[in-house]
């Protein structure tokens, strides 16, 4: 397509006229028009244009002197946009659609919020919570600019003010002024910098918001023990939206502006919940419920009888409590239950994340650990997701530009992965990739578009999910099936050589295969069981946990109750031979609940030396093995801590008894996200 000509204009406006004034409405959509075809001098002319339609080309900007300051209605669906701050030339815009644009983020969504106060739509949906969420942002970075100013003028000594001022106050402020998730940065630093040079030129009297005096109600709240309140803001599908974080009784939530109120309903009731089993399908099955001694109190671990000696609790303060997940998006939903979370790998080495994704129900959750910010939400109806599992991609746009891509691999019941593109907020490709549900999924750590399902069918599969075209799509291909005897329950590549070998806790005990890719079986049987105690009961205990702590050191749990094992890789593959079962050669015994409930999946902390367990009473098993490795005693070893369950009240009584299902904790060990049976995602950060 070449420059735009007036005799199409005409061709293509409404009403149907030969003067370029009187067009209305006008379709340019699907013409493959660059960014350079936006002529501002014929386009100017559009003088009573309020609808334009630029879906479907590949604009990488808008022009930022179009001239059509009568514009109501504009979409820029599926091109490719990197940039939003040209809108601000458009102030009557109502309703804006940038779908398909794989470049823009949730900070673009906020910049446009800030920068088009008229904006009733965005996407089709209401645009009033991103609103709110930028008043409440740009609220406390109003205050924090007019903070720093203050004491950046205080250390310039009179002369020093006027010049200094100006020169230097703009460039400080967007150094040191932080607020917001990670995830938000862009936005904030944005509005940091516009807020500083607005500012200066005013001489310092923008209003200062900061120095209110603290309410007696919050004051009297914080000398009282902390009571938790589970409360939850719905946001529709695929747009960014949050979800209240946890308040204490009394108080008011940081990102809003009334008293947090608890809806009053109907009594909530204490279900018997469900559980995977065997059968695929079958998931309607009661949990059963056991006895179980006393947890300990949290921050007070016992003493084993090994003798090694106590580990030092770690402190971690409740964040949030939240109800994302929502059959229906009903807030009286404490049933759906939550299977699978994982951090978002970290875009700079050195970094850690603090956004996670959660899985459960119909709907796939981004979520940031500090705020409690819903960043993204996924939802596929008639789904139940039970994995979720991050990559990284470099992609290269049609125009040559590299971007990175983080890809979140999500599965379930109906066994098929979908790519979720999360910045963007769209499924860019979706692999029907078996015929019964998916138990569990990860990504090779060597090679990032190599991804392993494992599935009812007794099935593992190896795809390569290849690099999206240049229309996003994924085109994935098959490369290695491997044949288990039961249900493969969680996947783990070995760490010190994951190219190799593929290790897999199943229903009717622990797997290896091999997975060389140059070898020339494409369809490949288990190599070694691996046995945990003498005896042939051993062989048919599931491994419903399964990480590696080390390159070398595994830890598993389900082959024996109340159990969770440490073992060597390395010494059990040595004194293999050429047998295909062996027993594995047990390092450390860690003491866990006794119930004979399962799959409650263990995770661990690599860089900490930490393995995380949740139980059937809403507590969070911790344990610190540097120690317990170094000197193993001869009896199961304590946990370091039990984390205690808060008890969060809904609808005016507390939720007092939970499965946490998962417990996932980032690589620094900064923020911890544990998932249940009863539709809550609890998140604690560590002091």
């Amino acid at each position: 397509m070449g420059p735009l000509s007036p005799q199409l204009l005409m061709e293509r406006g409404r009403p149907k006229s030969n003067r370029l004034g009187k067009i209305r409405s006008l379709d340019l959509s699907g013409l493959k028009l660059l960014s350079e075809h936006l002529d501002p001098k014929l386009l100017c002319r559009l003088t009573r244009l309020q609808e334009l339609d630029l879906s479907n080309n590949q604009l990488e900007m808008l022009p930022d002197n179009l001239g059509l300051s009568r514009l109501r209605v504009l979409r820029c669906a599926n091109n490719q946009l990197g940039d939003v701050t040209a809108l601000c030339q458009f102030p009557q815009l109502e309703e804006l659609s940038l779908e398909g644009n794989p470049f823009l983020t949730v900070n673009d969504n906020l910049k446009v919020s800030f920068l088009l106060p008229k904006l009733r739509k965005v996407n089709g949906k209401d645009a009033s919570s991103t609103c709110s969420q930028v008043e409440n942002l740009n609220r406390e970075l109003t205050n924090r600019v007019t903070a720093h100013w203050e004491k950046f003028m205080a250390a310039l000594s009179p002369e020093e003010k006027a010049e200094k001022a100006q020169a230097d106050f703009v460039r400080s402020a967007v150094r040191d002024v932080r607020y917001g998730p990670e995830s938000l940065s862009e936005f904030t630093q944005w509005r940091v910098r516009m807020i500083s040079e607005e500012l200066v030129a005013s001489g310092g009297t923008l209003v200062h918001e900061a120095d209110n005096p603290e309410r007696p109600l919050e004051a009297a709240a914080a000398s009282k023990p902390r009571e938790w309140v589970l409360v939850t803001q719905f946001t529709p599908s695929g747009t960014p939206g949050q979800s209240w974080p946890l308040t204490p009784m009394g108080k008011c939530s940081p990102a809003c502006d009334e008293p947090v109120v608890t809806r009053p309903s109907q009594q909530a009731r204490l279900v018997t919940l469900k559980r995977l089993k065997d059968v695929p399908l079958n998931l309607s099955s009661n949990k059963r419920w056991c006895v179980s001694p006393p947890a300990q109190v949290e921050g007070s671990p016992k003493g084993s009888d090994g003798g090694q000696s106590p580990q030092p609790a770690l402190k971690l303060e409740p964040l949030h409590f939240l109800q994302c997940h929502s059959k229906n998006n009903s807030p009286e939903d404490l049933k759906t239950q939550l299977w699978a979370c994982a951090f978002e790998p970290a875009w700079e080495e050195g970094a850690t994340s603090q956004t996670v994704a959660t899985c459960g129900g119909e709907a796939v959750c981004v979520i940031d650990c500090q705020t409690g910010i819903v960043l993204h939400k996924y939802k596929a109806p008639g789904e139940e997701f039970f994995s979720v599992a991050w990559t990284a991609l470099m992609v290269v746009t049609q125009t040559g530009h590299k971007k990175r891509w983080s890809v979140l691999a999500a599965a379930g019941l109906r066994g098929l992965v979908r790519l979720l593109h999360v910045r963007a907020g769209f499924c860019c490709g979706v692999i029907r990739a078996h015929k019964k549900a998916i138990a569990t999924l990860c990504f090779s750590p060597t090679h990032e578009t190599h991804l392993f399902t494992a599935s009812y069918d007794k099935r593992i599969i190896l795809w390569d999910i290849g690099v999206p075209n240049h229309d996003y799509e994924f085109q994935a291909s098959q490369l290695l099936t491997l044949d288990t005897t039961s249900t493969p329950l969680r996947l783990c590549p070995v760490a010190s050589c994951p190219d190799a070998y593929l290790l897999a806790g199943c229903e009717g005990g622990c797997c290896c295969w091999d997975v060389r890719l140059d070898q020339p079986q494409k369809r490949r049987v288990c190599e070694v069981e691996f046995l945990f105690s003498e005896g042939s009961e051993a062989s048919a205990r599931r491994v419903d946990g399964l990480a590696f702590l080390s390159d070398d050191v595994v830890a598993s749990k389900g082959s024996s109750l109340g159990t969770i094992y440490l073992w060597s890789w390395s010494q059990t593959w040595v004194g293999r031979g050429s047998q295909t079962t062996v027993a594995v050669v047990i390092l450390a015994r860690l003491q866990w609940s006794p119930t004979d409930l399962a799959y409650f999946s263990l995770s661990v902390c690599p860089d900490e030396g930490i393995v995380l367990c949740g139980d059937e009473e809403g507590s969070v098993w911790i344990y610190d093995v540097k120690n317990v490795l170094k000197q193993p005693p001869l009896l199961p070893a304590a946990p370091t801590q039990i984390l205690k369950w808060p008890q969060p009240w809904a609808h005016n009584q507390t939720v007092s008894k939970t499965m946490v299902n998962t417990v996932v904790a980032n690589p620094t060990f900064t923020y911890l996200t544990a998932l249940t049976d009863s539709n809550i995602v609890a998140i604690w950060k560590r002091q």
